[in-house]
């Protein structure tokens, strides 16, 4: 669902990792060309994400991790010449958010780390999963893991992390491209298309819940974000966990 309005703002050349692409002809790929026709066209992103009648949910909702997977690149790409390990020592959400790194390899036990590592480590590992047939299947036919869902929650719950990071500690760099309204966009779209089927834990939305030098409720509003009141550490209010730190 690549939208003309994110060409002319991004520059490709900054794109974190290459994007994942469908093949012509696949069933995916027509799902990817339909969710794509209702965004040009204007429709209403609540009902954009809502599931087209007589199409599979796993089907659905394959086609838009990887959509956004493309798109949360190339919006860290492009401010990422300024998430650096000086700037951003530990991969956070305000004062009140931290986010640890935690894998099945090198990092057993969570791990602080900086923002720029974080982002390199995640990228990697959504790579692996979306490029692993046994959990992205790309042939008709091939069934979806019994786990599936499960897999795409932890996969969008680490996305929206980087949402988090970018708009609280990087949304002047935001602002300074003129690209505020597009990359709320495209959190809307994320955001409506998660809590329409339950993708990730509603603790887990709790960094962009408030804009507090409005005092108004995003999820009130649906997640606006006003590119007149930019996102400062006093966003982030609330604790995840007792310690104020966010483990996984």
């Amino acid at each position: 669902m690549s939208n003309p309005f994110l060409k002319q703002v991004f520059n490709k050349d900054k794109t974190f990792r290459p994007k994942r692409k469908f093949e012509p002809g696949t069933q995916r790929f027509e799902l990817h060309k339909k969710a794509q026709a209702s965004l040009n066209a204007g429709l209403d992103l609540k009902l954009a994400v809502q599931l087209p009648a007589g199409e599979e949910l796993n089907d659905w909702v394959a086609v838009h991790v990887v959509d956004f997977f493309n798109r949360v690149n190339l919006i860290y790409g492009t401010i990422s010449d300024g998430c650096t390990e000086r700037s951003c020592p530990i991969m956070s959400g305000g004062p009140k958010y931290e986010y640890r790194w935690q894998d099945e390899n090198k990092f057993r036990r969570p791990t602080a780390l900086s923002a720029p590592r974080y982002m390199d480590l995640l990228m990697d590992w959504i790579e692996v999963q979306i490029n692993n047939e046994d959990v992205f299947p790309t042939n008709v036919g091939t069934p979806f893991p019994k786990n599936f869902l499960q897999v795409v929650k932890k996969i969008l719950s680490r996305l929206f992390r980087v949402f988090v990071h970018v708009y609280i500690h990087h949304f002047d760099r935001i602002a300074q491209l003129g690209s505020e309204a597009h990359v709320n966009t495209c959190y809307k779209h994320f955001y409506y298309f998660v809590t329409e089927f339950g993708l990730i834990d509603t603790k887990e939305l709790e960094p962009l819940e408030r804009n507090d030098r409005t005092d108004v409720p995003l999820r009130a509003l649906g997640p606006v974000i006003s590119a007149a009141t930019p996102w400062g550490p006093a966003a982030a209010t609330r604790h995840i966990s007792s310690t104020g730190t966010s483990v996984f």
